[in-house]
């Protein structure tokens, strides 16, 4: 199925507003309020391709397309959409702040239990998750920019002072969730002899080199990140003294939440008291891509141009971001650590700290990768090797081959999906787990990024060709009854012979968030020019000159009596040879087809002459 961003997203929206919009404004419905997470998720679906694309804004009424509109009728006019917009994300930012007014993350509904015979207590829904902050980070950079643009062009007073209430909600919001990541970022120091220590360098060695040998490869592998950390980090982190020591192992990412005994982070920002952390100081996979996917809106091109941080949220984002380089230069020295195989390509991925192997993890990991690969502009090599293994990953998630009889990959993948213990959730209550069914969703996501970043046509050709296969997968798990029509996610019809028992659940938001945006990044990879190929370079320029010589030699004979029929085809020539040639080097394609039919024409113009002059 090919990727149509424009036509998709117009398709998302008009579900989306016929689930959220009652015909008077957003109706949050009873889910609302119960999950920080999966509210931030809903709005974002709106205004991600709102402020990320052009021709989806909605911010100037006066600009707002007509096929946009139509899809959003359900939400009121030109006029009223972004103000209904401004008013659901009030309404979103009054609901997720605490009677201390602060801002709050809590993960709500999205929290399980390992013991299925206890129940999560409203305490332990309350948390705050990195998934939540990720995703507010993301939700209040769209929504600055969004009333940038919006508060020059309406006049409703009502609007106006809600808009002075956002902003400052917004912003107040924003400077919460970057503190709370600073102080969910976790550099895990383990001896080489401990349970986790094994794990890693088994991981690493893979059954062909002694514990000796990797150690001594990861340390000098790592050894000027180990510095780097030890030198460089502040604001919310505690370094082991242990890192200094060559000899231990470490790990490097996100908790699931803040960590258990991380300092605050002093900020002159008002955001009332930060809460005591709770996680372990174990990284999870999971909550690091999370946290590296939200943290580099932060200085995004539209973030700079638009000056959407503060000073003091500079300050934090300066932070995060030297994390966020740290983070990805870790995972990618480990997903590619040796001469030979990469650790990546042994599917399924084993985290050491959770004990816990599975494909999804392998997507996690190759989640990092990829932020590496666009950070460095990767190599070709680099490149090809990880094509190959999300096509595994494809194959290995049921998703271009078929599912065998009771297949547990459907529902370790798709259904109920990987189980993550969240490691200190149980000091107060029963312990959580966060389930990760969005397999497909990320691997969508991942594989239109590396289309996006590949400029080798053949590694292109295949990502864009998986990209397409995963598409039409979760094209098919769309919603086709009920409230949610049109919406994710409904496995059972990818799964048709799977058993599948249907609960009463609301739609999944963290789905439907992930496909659109992977639809606003398919828009981004359209946008781009296409691959150059030097041998069609070649090719096309051979035959602009030969084109050239014969336009020139047609343009000595003498013109026939037809009018200035003649004349006129001369000068369409000429004006097509000379688009072709400006066109050479950025569309090689064009330029050959454009000047094919030059030399066709000219030929025609050539046998004609002849025809004449036989007196036929």
């Amino acid at each position: 199925m090919q990727i149509k961003p424009r036509r998709h997203l117009l398709d998302i929206w008009q579900a989306l507003a016929r689930h959220s919009f009652d015909g008077r404004g957003w109706d949050w419905g009873e889910w609302s309020g119960q999950s920080s997470v999966a509210d931030a998720e809903r709005l974002l679906c709106l205004l991600y391709p709102a402020t990320e694309i052009a021709a989806f804004r909605v911010d100037d009424p006066d600009t707002t397309q007509e096929d946009v509109q139509q899809a959003l009728k359900r939400a009121g006019g030109r006029l009223e959409i972004p103000a209904n917009l401004v008013t659901a994300t009030a309404e979103f930012m009054r609901m997720h702040t605490g009677e201390d007014k602060r801002p709050t993350f809590a993960g709500g509904y999205y929290f399980g239990t390992q013991d299925k015979t206890k129940e999560v207590t409203e305490e332990q829904r309350q948390i705050g998750v990195v998934d939540s902050f990720s995703m507010s980070i993301t939700l209040c950079l769209a929504t600055l920019g969004f009333l940038k643009i919006y508060e020059t062009r309406t006049r409703r007073s009502d609007i106006r002072e809600t808009i002075t209430e956002l902003r400052q909600a917004t912003s107040n919001r924003l400077t919460a969730a970057m503190v709370s990541l600073l102080r969910s970022f976790v550099v895990d120091v383990f001896d080489t002899d401990s349970s986790q220590g094994r794990t890693l360098l088994e991981l690493l060695g893979q059954g062909r080199q002694s514990q000796r040998q990797v150690l001594h490869r990861f340390q000098s592998r790592f050894r000027s990140l180990r510095a780097a950390i030890v030198e460089s980090m502040s604001l919310g982190v505690d370094v082991e003294v242990g890192l200094k020591d060559e000899n231990q192992l470490f790990e490097c990412g996100w908790a699931w939440s803040m960590v258990k005994g991380a300092p605050e982070v002093v900020t002159e920002e008002p955001i009332g008291p930060q809460p005591e952390g709770i996680a372990d100081q174990v990284p999870h996979l999971y909550f690091t891509v999370v946290a590296l996917d939200g943290i580099q809106d932060l200085f995004s091109d539209r973030t700079l141009t638009l000056g959407l941080l503060n000073t003091e949220q500079q300050k934090l984002a300066e932070a995060l971001r030297l994390r966020w380089e740290l983070t990805q230069q870790y995972w990618s020295g480990i997903a590619r650590f040796g001469d030979d195989r990469w650790p990546l390509e042994d599917i399924p991925w084993r985290t050491t700290g959770q004990k816990l192997e599975s494909e999804y993890f392998s997507l996690s990991v190759a989640a990092i990768l990829v932020h590496d690969l666009m950070r460095r502009r990767a190599t070709d090599d680099d490149l090809t090797r990880t094509v190959s293994v999300m096509e595994r990953l494809a194959e290995r998630g049921r998703i271009t081959s078929r599912m065998v009889r009771d297949d547990p990959v459907v529902h370790n993948l798709h259904t109920v999906g990987v189980a993550l213990p969240l490691q200190g959730s149980e000091r107060i209550g029963p312990p959580l787990q966060w389930s990760m069914n969005d397999f497909s969703a990320q691997l969508l996501k991942r594989t239109i990024q590396l289309c996006t970043l590949s400029r080798n046509l053949a590694s292109h050709d295949r990502l864009l060709r998986l990209a397409e296969e995963v598409f039409d997968h979760m094209w098919r798990r769309r919603i086709r009854d009920g409230e949610g029509v049109g919406l994710w996610d409904s496995v059972h019809h990818a799964y048709p012979e799977a058993e599948i028992h249907k609960r009463r659940v609301p739609v999944s938001w963290s789905i439907t968030e992930r496909v659109t945006e992977v639809m606003v990044q398919a828009h981004e990879m359209y946008r781009q020019p296409p691959i150059r190929s030097v041998e069609l370079t070649e090719l096309a320029t051979a035959l602009i000159s030969e084109a050239a010589h014969l336009l020139g030699n047609e343009q000595m004979e003498p013109a026939p009596s037809d009018d200035g029929r003649h004349g006129l085809q001369l000068r369409n020539i000429e004006v097509k040879l000379r688009r072709a040639r400006s066109l050479v080097d950025e569309q090689p394609g064009t330029a050959y087809a454009l000047t094919l039919d030059v030399l066709g024409q000219l030929d025609a113009l050539v046998r004609a002459r002849e025809a004449a002059d036989r007196g036929v």
